[in-house]
């Protein structure tokens, strides 16, 4: 409410239908060795992210891969797609991301890694050209149960194509200071302690909190993505 305050009278909110809040869902694909996660573990520029995006007030949902462009841009470039198949990759969006990514067998190993849920509000200032989004409630699961929640914070993200904007002095003022964060890169690392996390290790431990799957898994069973013909049962107790 405070940093509101300090910026009432620049600043405006999506609303939509009298919401201002809303649901989002992301699926996330990866190859089964995690080439997606590595890449960017390792900061190569070759990196990318490959999801489904759900907007689960209006069941609009979407393809979208993003990549690095000139002097570190994120490129992010989205095809309509149906809600019922947000879990796989059909043909044609096989073909859209290997027309853009060079992946082996034109990415049809791909495979569902990690899903992403939270509720979004957007802020705008229309005059200034800038935007900040404000995320809640986040928790991300993946194939095995396992699940990394976001408990107690909220996740601003502030959005400009120039040099810092008055949102984030605004923030700077209140002791808030940016830091790198990749929703999907911060729950594959806690969800999966072989990973090499390094980059995130900071968000992870300070903030996030890990709730173990319903089913457990034998000591020393990796939670790494699989193709459906590498699956097999695994013993419980």
């Amino acid at each position: 409410p405070q940093l509101a305050f300090e910026l009432d009278g620049s600043l405006q909110v999506l609303e939509i239908g009298a919401e201002r809040c809303f649901a989002y869902e992301s699926v996330y694909f990866d190859t089964p060795e995690l080439e997606s996660y590595r890449t960017a573990a390792q900061g190569r520029p070759s990196r990318f992210k490959i999801r489904t995006r759900t907007y689960v007030d209006s069941g609009d949902c979407l393809v979208e891969l993003k990549t690095k462009g000139p002097r570190h841009t994120t490129v992010k470039e989205r095809l309509p797609y149906r809600l019922d198949s947000r879990r796989t990759l059909d043909d044609v969006a096989l073909a859209f991301i290997g027309a853009r990514v060079l992946l082996h067998d034109g990415g049809r190993t791909l495979v569902p890694t990690l899903t992403t849920r939270y509720r979004r509000t957007t802020f705008l200032n229309r005059d200034a050209g800038t935007r900040m989004t404000v995320d809640s409630e986040v928790a991300c699961s993946d194939e095995h149960g396992g699940v990394l929640a976001l408990d107690h914070h909220l996740i601003i993200e502030t959005k400009s194509a120039g040099p810092p904007t008055e949102m984030d002095r605004m923030l700077w003022r209140h002791g808030q200071r940016p830091m790198s964060l990749s929703k999907y890169c911060v729950a594959m690392a806690g969800l999966d302690p072989s990973l090499p996390a390094n980059r995130w290790l900071r968000p992870l431990r300070r903030y996030f909190n890990t709730r173990l799957p319903a089913v457990t898994f034998p000591p020393g069973a990796p939670l790494r993505a699989t193709t459906p013909a590498d699956r097999a049962p695994v013993s419980t107790r």
